[in-house]
């Protein structure tokens, strides 16, 4: 027999609802009608004093070598979320390996360890990269964006801002093909979630031209939900496949 609804969580109620977001559902209908086709109306004008938006310098102000780039994130000044006090988690790997990997921006323990995908997410990442033949040494691993919000969540200027950085970093190191981690990496990037632009290859265009891109489950999703490793190691396999 299923549990009433008052008997979930509040923890279980936000993992499934995350699951619905993943799946794709953007809209929820309620039992009250609604006049879908009403305009929305216009708000009465008040004085507000405009919020400071991170904002991504133009392409040619960018450091046009990978090694100033990655110095570049590591002075942190200017970037998205940056404080501070704030960690900066920084890409790891060999550049040169031929594949990138792209998650969205470090989990809380990231932070702490200062090393991306670390936790029980990391020792799932291992295995997957075992079973590709891989290594941490043997790719080149990054995140949209060096640091991790208060809220854990990437969106409006800031996802621009992180999206338009991490382009001219894939174009900068050049990978023959591109792992996406994730939704934050896939909406940054390709502007879709994982449940629509998973399965297939896709192309982020660069200042040095294509790059080849698979969009996949990340990690800490496959931790909540086991059952869609095989549809993230039939993604894996088509990265294998390009390699070849």
């Amino acid at each position: 027999m299923e549990r009433a609804v008052e008997d979930f969580s509040p923890a279980e109620a936000a993992s499934a609802l995350q699951w619905w977001i993943d799946a794709g559902v953007d809209v929820v209908a309620s039992e009250a009608p609604r006049d879908w086709l009403k305009p929305a109306p216009v708000p009465l004008p008040i004085e507000t004093k405009a919020l400071a938006e991170p904002t991504a310098p133009p392409p040619e102000a960018l450091p046009g070598q990978l090694d100033l780039f990655q110095a570049y994130l590591r002075d942190g000044t200017g970037l998205a979320f940056a404080s501070p006090s704030a960690p900066n988690v920084c890409p790891s790997g060999d550049p040169a390996s031929g594949l990138m990997v792209m998650t969205g921006m470090p989990s809380a323990a990231d932070c702490a360890s200062g090393t991306l995908l670390s936790g029980e997410e990391g020792t799932l990442f291992d295995r997957m990269l075992a079973a590709m033949g891989r290594s941490r040494e043997s790719i080149y691993l990054a995140a949209i964006s060096c640091f991790r919000s208060p809220d854990g969540r990437l969106a409006g200027a800031a996802e621009k801002q992180c999206g338009l950085l991490a382009r001219h970093h894939i174009g900068l190191a050049a990978p023959k093909a591109l792992i996406l981690f994730g939704d934050d990496a896939g909406r940054a990037l390709l502007g879709l979630a994982v449940a629509r632009g998973r399965g297939r290859w896709h192309e982020i265009q660069t200042h040095a031209g294509p790059v080849p891109a698979i969009l996949t489950f990340s990690p800490r999703f496959l931790l909540a939900h086991p059952a869609q490793k095989g549809l993230a190691w039939a993604d894996l396999q088509m990265a294998m496949e390009r390699l070849k």
